[in-house]
């Protein structure tokens, strides 16, 4: 079952674990926005935004893509921020539409427009991007069958030319998707129980891997993947599956820590949030933490991301400007932040 627009944007986890990308292995500034983090900003009814934080903090603009592209508008409800090579690709799906900016200076450089229904998110192999789309949304509770629950799609996108060349029907709904060794993964955040599996090469779906419902947040890391399901009736898990052989272990939570919201790795440590307390254990653990290594003020956490020793928690207000966090791994409050309506994602781009 699929959720409508606005129970998405109440109750989803819309920050793609980690939505991270480090492309550029020099240590000299190549504009502006080099060395620091794009903090996306979902927006209501209106606009999304694009804020910036310098690494060292020194730098902080509320709207970058307003403030480099004077009245050009990013789109409604951002989404997601993937990266290639020297541009930015920020999805505004409510706006069906991708805006490709230069990742230094945020300049526009191109919109993508066509093949695009209500896009997510988007991960990138040889030049080509693949990005979920949701297309329509059924009803509320609405069966698994149901038109809007069957139509999903993944639009191939040639990141040369910023053309739509072609999709891949989901016959599911699709949401956060990894992409390793040519095949996509994709989580449905729903009531679907299975774990998509396309293989980019042929494009063509694969055998699906039962994992249960309300998965959302999936990371790759050393093998392995790492799924966060949060079901509404039942306890939390960690889901990870090795690649090698599909195999599928959990690590289920404790009552205490039902409604697990997010989940990033770094370092080869998972970290995942509930409420507004942000948890730790090593990557091989096989039970869960329940003692928070911070809590934030955040009356609802609605984005996250570990990077370089610093946590970062997005507080989503959805009436008027949001909040962000960023601490050492240690709790101690580094930077807090005013950022934009719906605060939802972190994306690095040093």
């Amino acid at each position: 079952m699929k959720f409508s627009k606005l129970f998405l944007i109440a109750l989803s986890a819309t920050l793609f674990v980690s939505c991270s990308n480090d492309d550029d292995d020099s240590n000299e500034p190549q504009g502006a926005y080099d060395n620091g983090v794009f903090i996306l900003n979902e927006g209501s009814s209106d606009q999304g935004t694009v804020s910036f934080l310098s690494e060292d903090f020194s730098v902080f603009t509320k709207d970058v893509y307003t403030e480099a592209n004077n009245d050009d508008l990013l789109g409604k409800y951002a989404q997601n921020i993937f990266f290639y090579e020297d541009n930015a690709y920020i999805i505004a799906g409510g706006s069906d539409v991708i805006n490709v900016v230069n990742r230094y200076t945020f300049k526009l450089v191109d919109k993508i427009e066509t093949g695009l229904k209500n896009p997510r998110y988007g991960v990138v192999k040889d030049g080509k991007a693949y990005v979920t789309n949701a297309n329509s949304y059924a009803a509320w509770q609405a069966p698994a069958d149901a038109p809007g629950n069957t139509d999903d799609y993944v639009a191939i996108i040639d990141l040369k030319t910023n053309k739509y060349e072609s999709k891949i029907d989901l016959n599911a709904t699709g949401n956060r998707l990894v992409l390793e060794n040519d095949k996509l993964y994709i989580t449905e955040p729903v009531t679907s129980t299975k774990l998509l599996v396309i293989n980019i090469i042929s494009k063509k779906l694969e055998a699906p891997i039962e994992i249960g419902s309300n998965a959302d947040c999936i990371e790759e890391e050393d093998g392995f993947l790492y799924i966060l399901r949060s079901p509404y009736t039942d306890r939390s898990e960690i889901v990870k599956v090795k690649l090698s052989d599909k195999s599928v272990s959990k690590i289920t939570f404790p009552e205490t820590l039902d409604g697990a919201g997010f989940m990033d790795i770094e370092d080869d440590k998972v970290y995942y949030t509930v409420g507004s307390s942000v948890y730790a254990i090593n990557a091989n653990a096989t039970t869960a933490s329940t003692t928070p290594i911070v809590t934030s003020p955040a009356g609802y956490t609605y984005g996250f991301a570990v990077n370089d020793n610093r946590i970062y928690i997005a507080d989503g207000v959805f009436t008027k400007d949001g909040s962000a966090y960023v601490y050492d791994l240690s709790g101690n409050l580094l930077k807090e932040l005013t950022t934009g309506v719906g605060t939802n994602g972190f994306y690095f781009n040093d």
